[in-house]
């Protein structure tokens, strides 16, 4: 019974955890992305460098109030940063928006003149964040980092194998919930997010109703920003902070916003999870687990390893060409690709 329990010990502290919390993450990302895309009709390329943006924001005032002798004990300084990062963000977004995208959106250009723009303020983006901050990885958490160690639960339960629970991955688990249960109320239960939906259901008969088209797109964008500086921010905090990383990010991101349905938010959620549990599942090493559960007088051989952790993003990758190839519109029946 103890090798059983050792192994899930195992399983759970590399592989459930780990992708539930990396889901979490992905589906916060994937959220911004299918918003724009259902509201607006594009493909936002430059969400994972707005993740990176925002994120450069929260680090900067971090590293300021921690300057100034300002923590939050055991949590993360960061968290005190995020309201400033989101405002800094959202600032950006609505002034691309008047630059750059409600030009075309006045003439009626096709989605993919916004898709080409979307790539033009990406490596924007790209470039202020490189020069701001730097290239390399950037250091910023601070508190308690882990609420038990692996030492502690091996003492707790008497097992060989222990399960480590980090304050990043609590704050990323329950902001998710708190964030999705808030978005969907005001999806379904405001007036502004009634209007939204029907804007996205039918651009004509929405304006026939008496909808304002630009605070529809003005709230798009607001929380299209937040939810790219809020996902940003937890992913640095758990994984550490490097400009390309967010850059990578968008192949995941827009799997996981495809693999549900692009424009449906629901989806958006699945789909973070489906990405980020298949791209650990396959990368992850199972010698060890199959060490507890097989025979003793078997031991494998090699890691027992289907893909390097080097290739994970291609996981993403072949996700994304099968749903495209099978199910156009993703498993919720979002608006075809």
């Amino acid at each position: 019974m103890d090798d059983i329990l050792n192994a899930l010990a195992l399983f759970t502290n590399f592989v459930l955890l780990p992708a539930a919390v990396y889901g979490s993450q992905l589906a916060l990302g994937a959220l911004g992305v299918t918003l724009v895309y259902g509201i607006l009709r594009f493909s936002n390329f430059a969400h994972g460098d707005t993740m990176a943006f925002g994120t450069m924001i929260a680090i900067l005032f971090t590293w300021w109030l921690q300057a100034k002798g300002v923590s939050l004990g055991f949590l993360p300084t960061a968290l005190l940063a995020i309201p400033v990062a989101v405002l800094v963000t959202v600032g950006f977004a609505l002034l691309s928006d008047r630059w750059v995208y409600r030009y075309h959106r006045v003439k009626k250009a096709p989605a993919v003149v916004f898709l080409i723009c979307s790539v033009g303020v990406m490596f924007l983006l790209n470039g202020i964040v490189r020069f701001v901050i730097g290239p390399g990885e950037q250091h910023f958490v601070d508190g308690e980092r882990f609420i038990f160690t692996v030492a502690q639960f091996r003492e707790f339960t008497g097992l060989e194998r222990g399960i480590a629970f980090r304050t990043s991955q609590a704050l990323t688990l329950v902001s998710a919930l708190v964030i999705v249960v808030a978005l969907f109320w005001f999806l379904e239960r405001s007036r502004t997010g009634k209007s939204m939906r029907a804007y996205s259901d039918n651009e004509n008969l929405a304006l026939l109703s008496g909808i304002n088209p630009e605070r529809v797109v003005l709230i798009t964008w607001v929380l299209a920003a937040a939810l790219a500086t809020v996902a940003g921010v937890l992913y640095g905090l758990d994984k550490g902070f490097r400009p390309f990383t967010y850059f990578q990010l968008l192949l995941p991101i827009f799997a996981a916003a495809i693999v549900g349905g692009l424009g449906s938010p629901l989806g958006a959620i699945a789909g973070g999870f489906i990405v980020a549990f298949s791209e650990v599942l396959v990368t992850y090493a199972y010698r060890q687990v199959l060490d507890y559960l097989g025979p003793e007088a078997w031991e494998p051989v090699g890691l027992m390893q289907l893909l390097s952790t080097d290739y994970k993003f291609a996981v993403s990758f072949v996700i994304l060409v099968l749903v495209l190839l099978i199910r156009p519109t993703g498993l919720f029946g979002g608006k075809s690709v």
